[in-house]
């Protein structure tokens, strides 16, 4: 198959294309894209060096496949070419996600709901998908009723500039910055800009995307989203109020066998998620699972991903499988 991956020179680019590599999927043309300055340059994939190329250049070359991760003002001008073109586009910015008209995928959940018609497919939020992969077995079983979720992100979410950022602080160093604060031994309750209501882009994305997903807006969801001094990893810890009650060996019983999910959840061996552990894996892990005292049909949980991965290119990479095996593509 022809790929093109726009945006390759990013930090979720050059993990697509190691996701692309590791998952064996089957590029028979790798179509490297990034913005100007850095057309020329070779990317190594495989056994082999690409050339990058502009965006032009490949919509002309028409691939089957262009996964797009440069941003969402990129998406809305170039993704609608490429798709005019024939190709099918995998977005994995905002632009797309709660446009109606569009999908929002995560393939363990939601990729049966595909057609050859679906040329703009959209990639959720990397702290959405790891939300929904531990709510939807629940909400198939119990119903959820409201999510009330705390995410603790690393800077790899805000990209390259944010992670020089951490590391200049952490060596005493003046450099760029991301944020408007200092981020080493530092919270900054604050991912991505602020909205009129007072919650951040970040957060109102967490309300809603879950519930796209899912096809139900009959729960609710509320966020407060905090960067945290992380170097790759994000962490949620989520209250669950649903409208069955639950056991919770049941519970963990649906999670261990939810495919794409990973159980760990052992206090008396200090066993529960933790960035460090979850780096570099496509899995996403839950545990600290608990009642929740203070109200009844209720459960606390706490939720671990890699968010360059599952929560970016992994998923990408598994909607584009999921095309190929249904020959959308």
């Amino acid at each position: 198959m022809k790929v093109a991956v726009v945006g390759a020179t990013g930090m979720v680019g050059e993990v697509m294309l190691r996701v692309l590599a590791e998952r064996n999927f089957p590029v028979t043309e790798l179509l490297p894209v990034a913005s100007e300055r850095s057309v020329g340059r070779l990317l190594p994939f495989r056994d082999r060096e690409y050339p990058v190329i502009g965006l032009a250049d490949a919509v002309a070359a028409r691939p089957d496949i262009a996964i797009f991760s440069a941003g969402g003002d990129t998406s809305l001008e170039w993704a609608p070419r490429f798709a005019d073109a024939g190709t099918t586009v995998i977005d994995n910015s905002s632009a797309w996600r709660m446009d109606p008209g569009k999908k929002l995928v995560v393939p363990e959940i939601n990729a049966d709901t595909l057609g050859p018609e679906d040329k703009i497919i959209a990639n959720p939020n990397c702290s959405t998908i790891q939300l929904v992969m531990v709510l939807a077995p629940l909400h198939t079983r119990y119903t959820i009723r409201r999510v009330v979720v705390s995410t603790y992100q690393s800077v790899s979410g805000t990209g390259v500039k944010a992670v020089r950022q951490l590391e200049d602080e952490i060596a005493g160093v003046s450099g760029e910055k991301a944020y408007p604060h200092p981020i080493n031994r530092n919270a900054l309750p604050h991912c991505d800009v602020f909205q009129e209501n007072g919650y951040t882009k970040e957060e109102m994305k967490l309300a809603r995307e879950p519930q796209k997903i899912l096809d139900d807006r009959t729960f609710s969801v509320t966020a407060t989203a905090v960067r945290i001094p992380t170097a790759g990893g994000h962490s949620e810890a989520v209250n669950i109020e649903f409208r069955e009650d639950f056991d919770l060996d049941e519970v963990r019983q649906i999670l261990s066998a939810t495919p794409g999910v990973v159980l760990q959840d052992d206090p008396a061996t200090n066993t529960y998620p933790m960035p460090v552990l979850a780096h570099g894996r496509d899995e996403v892990f839950v545990g600290r699972i608990r009642r929740d005292e203070s109200q009844a049909k209720t459960l606390n949980l706490w939720i671990v991903a890699d968010n360059l991965r599952k929560g970016a290119a992994t998923n990408a990479v598994q909607i584009a499988e999921h095309l190929l095996e249904r020959g959308l593509v």
